[in-house]
């Protein structure tokens, strides 16, 4: 299997490695794939003629122990000097804030590498960056988190502030751990100075933005339903949701009475039931009314069960539509017989008794109503869902919830039921007075999805409380409509982003918890009307920014209300209800207005974060930054995948199959099963993957890239091992430099603007696909191949020799700051071994960024010589496999021993290059002589290898015939150019006089 094809089977991740490793011969298929040092060891006598590569810089990157010598000065040094020295615009990618609830996992690792590659380009690119690290210091799950450290004590008994020391105190130290992760990571940015969301500073600015939305009108109080998770006791916006698609329900089919008089209104007899469908018989207690819609039809049965249940029969309205399904459900035996035809408007007004509370109610029209399943009347309970909420705020139907903040029935569902959960015993408990009461038809169990706590993990329920609310339906127009000027990738992260806000109507920014920024309202004790003013928010703001939100449950109602209030007659007290930590997080662009050069437009030009933030932290800054200020808060929105393992599985606790980064860094305890990759390893897994979809870590992926670091230390050990000693008067002027030297010069040049169109737009991953083909195709596999022989074997001062290590000066000198993004620790190491000969040659800087990425130039720019020398490597391609079948037949050793000829029509274009590069032709194809002969002529016997050459707009034919040589092997260069056997052919006894 071939390289290429391999790769071809693996994961993102894993042909990305095999990307970077391929090709690890270098030259393959010609001599020049032995060591000389191998030769020194049978004591040549020339061997010390040879000028080998001298470099200490190890092959073995020893990462773990190495890195840890060069991480000041590419991080934290460097983020200072950068804005300190850089000239070029300013340039912010705002950090969206991690918890601060435990240690970080490879997800984290993930993310802030992607940062960092973008800001350290940006930098190389003259720009000031601005990146000051966020944590999220409040929510649930930081709550959660603390109360867990407490053991044998009943956290009921906690008082708020007990509870918040235990919260910050929990969110401190994950911050101070996570920022010692992170900083290992070799993530640049102000650390000293992150920000932090419960700084008091922070929490101001955060309730500024709170006190211009309730300035503007969109902040709102109303009762009515939001998810509640039974599990954390507070209210979630829909962000806070995860699905289960594995939730099993109960299903009810129950017969609604209807009254005599509606009985008679629609020509019934004896028992006359509505039948409803419900997958949640625990709303039943709760159930107001029955919605039809006035268009369907509706059909009124007679259902006669079989005698020996001694049924006397009953009628049931059913949907027109449904009547078949319904049928299915009834005992065995029934018969059906339809008695009259309805429509909806017909049924509107009719009344029944529900059959739970018993409570008179009414039948009313909804156009929301389907026939597509159930029954086509729909059981309302305005009190426990979004429709059946505006359907009863549009009838005058009572907000009723009997449900406490437990999920637990409260006395208002009955004595029966008080107490019981609604998703578990309560929910049974009604089946059966349904079933006792004769009014259940059918029940059955099924699995769906279902919404769940993505902290608890636990079902939740719809429940209507009294909520503060933003105003999404104000707000989602603009928001949608400054999309417009943001650039985002991949592109259907911009249609996730519009469709998410243009579904949300309203987001519920209140929760019951203590440990967040408090909404800063107060309620009248007598009327209970809330009090929330401008003026009474910004007193509250004066507070809290001096000394944080701790003094809203530290202080008394009269030091929080603002002086005009204390008098004005009224008794107040302060309200219990914190802020969704949405709104924490997406109040985070305000800080940016402190140090963004900008004051108009988006303050941040990037902002990067996992996919599930479109529903979060995107949609959450989007929406604030809107209604604020009327733009959207960035210019730039890019989005990555989620991790996986290796089988391509979500990594998750509970599957084992979580990774943490430091176990990669450092190795695990058993360095041979588990070894220590260090942090560049990690960081080239990342920069080389396609980030825009889900990505594979695990231990065959860190192998593979080990490969592939170990090529790319092997590549630059090449160059610094042959610049040893390179001085400034050596260096040849590009006019004066060879063909293949300017040949690989524009190689150069296009390789890193191929590479800077890569990274300028967010694909990382390509521009390292470009490195890895630059490394093996162009350097390896051929400039390399194809120089080793003047740099090892040609004399100290020959141009051609001076030449390429001219070339290779400029390689190396880009080629590291091509990788620099990703390899931080790599680039500034090579920096550090590269230092004596880079300053001789006026390269001072102390670290590679401060170098600009591209210093290639544009005269090296010659698209006429890269055609030409692309024809030759086409050549090379056809000789290697003639040159390998004779190595195949044991013909010849080495390709330094075949003869080549070549076979070609002279007059054509190709023709007339291999005839003026007729000289060349030997070191091009590493053979000891190559001839070129008209095609068609006599040939000589060996080796052919036949193909049309696609060169200069046109194919030519070509045939390579290999033979051996007939002349003698040079024992120094070990070309076959020498006339007796074991002496120096001319050009090696020229070199070894000299040095004499």
């Amino acid at each position: 299997m071939n390289q290429t094809f391999a790769a071809l089977q693996l994961g993102p991740a894993k042909r990305a490695a095999a990307r970077l490793a391929a090709g690890a011969q270098t030259g393959s298929g010609s001599c020049r794939t032995q060591s000389y040092a191998t030769e020194a060891k049978k004591k040549n006598p020339y061997s010390h003629t040879i000028k080998l590569p001298q470099t200490e810089f190890p092959l073995r990157a020893d990462a773990a122990r190495r890195e840890k010598q060069f991480r000041h000065r590419c991080t934290d040094a460097l983020y200072e000097w950068q804005l300190k020295n850089n000239r070029g615009p300013q340039f912010i990618l705002h950090d969206g804030p991690p918890y601060a609830n435990g240690d970080l996992h490879i997800g984290h690792f993930m993310n802030k590498v992607l940062k960092d590659i973008i800001n350290r380009y940006q930098i190389m690119q003259g720009k000031r960056v601005v990146y000051i690290p966020g944590f999220d210091g409040h929510g649930l799950p930081i709550e959660q988190k603390a109360l867990e450290t407490l053991k044998g004590r009943d956290r009921d008994s906690l008082d708020p502030m007990e509870i918040r020391k235990l919260a910050r105190n929990f969110a401190l130290k994950a911050v101070a751990r996570q920022t010692e992760s992170f900083k290992e990571y070799a993530v640049m940015g102000d650390w000293a100075h992150p920000y932090m969301t419960l700084d008091p500073s922070y929490e101001a600015n955060q309730l500024e933005i709170f006190k211009a939305m309730v300035e503007q009108g969109y902040i709102y109080r109303q009762n009515k339903p939001v998810y509640w998770s039974p599990s954390s006791r507070t209210a979630l916006a829909e962000a806070e949701l995860e699905y289960n698609e594995k939730h099993v329900s109960t299903s009810v089919y129950v017969k609604m009475q209807l009254t005599d008089e509606s009985v008679a209104r629609i020509g019934g007899a004896g028992k006359v039931s509505a039948l409803v469908w419900t997958t949640t018989p625990w709303t039943l207690p709760a159930n107001r009314a029955i919605a039809v819609h006035p268009d369907l039809e509706y059909v009124l049965i007679q259902v006669a069960e079989n005698s020996e249940s001694g049924s006397a029969g009953y009628q049931l309205l059913v949907g027109k539509d449904r009547l078949e399904a319904v049928s299915a459900m009834l005992p065995e035996g029934s018969t059906v017989a339809e008695v009259c035809m309805l429509n909806g408007k017909q049924l509107e007004g009719l009344s029944y008794s529900s059959a739970v509370s018993g409570k008179e109610c009414p039948i009313l029209l909804a156009n929301y109503v389907t026939s597509d399943s159930g029954t086509g009347l729909v059981h309302s309970a305005p009190g426990h869902g979004q429709e059946d909420y505006e359907f009863g705020l549009a009838n005058g139907i009572e907000i009723y919830a009997p449900v406490d903040d437990n999920g637990r029935f409260t006395s208002a569902a009955g004595v029966a039921l008080a107490g019981m959960e609604v998703l578990g015993e309560g929910t049974r408990a009604v089946v059966a007075m349904l079933r006792d009461a004769g009014v259940l038809l059918h029940v059955q169990e099924f699995t769906h999805s279902y919404p769940y706590d993505w902290r608890t993990k636990k079902p939740i329920i719809q429940r209507a409380t009294p909520q503060w609310f933003a105003n999404v339906g104000s707000l989602k127009a603009s928001a949608s409509e400054s999309l417009r000027d943001v650039k985002i990738f991949p592109e259907f992260g911009r249609r996730r982003l519009e469709s998410f806000v243009a579904a949300r109507s309203e987001w519920c920014i209140s929760r019951q918890r203590v440990w967040g920024v408090p909404i800063p309202v107060f309620y009248n004790q007598s009327s209970g009307e809330p009090l929330l003013t401008a003026e009474s928010i910004s007193h509250v703001i004066g507070i809290i920014r001096e000394r944080g939100t701790d003094a809203w449950w530290v202080l008394s109602t009269d030091d929080l209300l603002a002086p005009k209030y204390r008098s004005d007659g009224n008794t107040y007290v302060k309200g219990t209800d914190t802020m969704d930590v949405w709104f924490d997080s997406g109040s985070s662009w305000k800080l940016l207005e402190q140090v963004s050069e900008r004051s108009e437009g988006a303050y941040a030009d990037v902002y990067l974060e996992g996919t599930d933030q479109h529903r979060g932290w995107f949609q959450s800054s989007l929406l604030t930054s809107n209604a604020v200020r009327g733009v959207a808060p960035f210019r730039v929105l890019l989005t990555h995948g989620f991790t996986l393992d290796e089988s391509r599985r979500k990594m998750s606790k509970s599957l084992g199959n979580t990774l943490e980064p430091a176990r990669v860094i450092h190795g695990g305890r058993d360095k041979k099963k588990e070894p220590a990759y260090g942090v560049d390893l990690l960081r080239l897994v990342v920069g080389s993957t396609d980030y825009t979809h889900d990505v594979s870590f695990g231990p065959l992926v860190f192998a593979q890239f080990s490969d592939a670091m170990r090529k790319i230390r092997g590549t630059v050990r090449f160059m610094l091992g042959n610049l040893n000693g390179f001085t400034p008067d050596m260096l040849v002027p590009f006019e004066q430099m060879s063909s293949i030297d300017r040949y690989i010069l524009h190689e150069l040049r296009r390789f890193k603007q191929n590479a800077q169109t890569a990274f300028d737009a967010y694909e990382f991953y390509r521009a390292m696909q470009i490195v890895s083909n630059f490394t093996n195709a162009d350097l390896s596999a051929f400039y390399f191949d194809i120089s080793k022989d003047c740099l090892y074997v040609g004399a100290a001062d020959d141009l051609q020799r001076r030449s390429t290590q001219t070339a290779l000066f400029h390689i190396l000198v880009d080629y590291t700051t091509a990788l620099a993004p990703v390899a931080c620790h790599l680039a500034e190491e090579v920096w550090e071994f590269f230092g004596p000969t880079r300053r001789a040659l006026g390269k001072t800087t102390d670290s590679v960024f401060q170098e600009s990425w591209d210093q290639t130039r544009s005269e090296w720019n010659n698209p006429e010589l890269a055609a030409d020398w692309t024809a030759l490597r086409k050549l090379r391609s056809v000789a290697n496999r003639s040159i390998e079948a004779a190595r195949t037949a044991r013909h010849i050793g080495s390709s330094l021993e075949a003869e080549l000829d070549v076979y070609v029509p002279l007059n054509t274009r190709l023709g007339q290059l291999l005839t003026k590069y007729k000289s060349e032709l030997c070191k091009v194809c590493i053979t000891s002589k190559v001839n070129v002969h008209e095609v068609g002529g006599a040939e000589t016997d060996g080796f052919a290898c036949e193909e049309r050459i696609a060169a200069f707009d046109t194919e030519t034919p070509v045939r390579v015939v290999s033979r051996r040589s007939s002349l003698h092997k040079c024992p120094r260069c070990w070309n076959f150019h020498s006339t007796e056997e074991s002496s120096l052919c001319g050009r090696c006894d020229d070199v070894v006089a000299r040095q004499q």
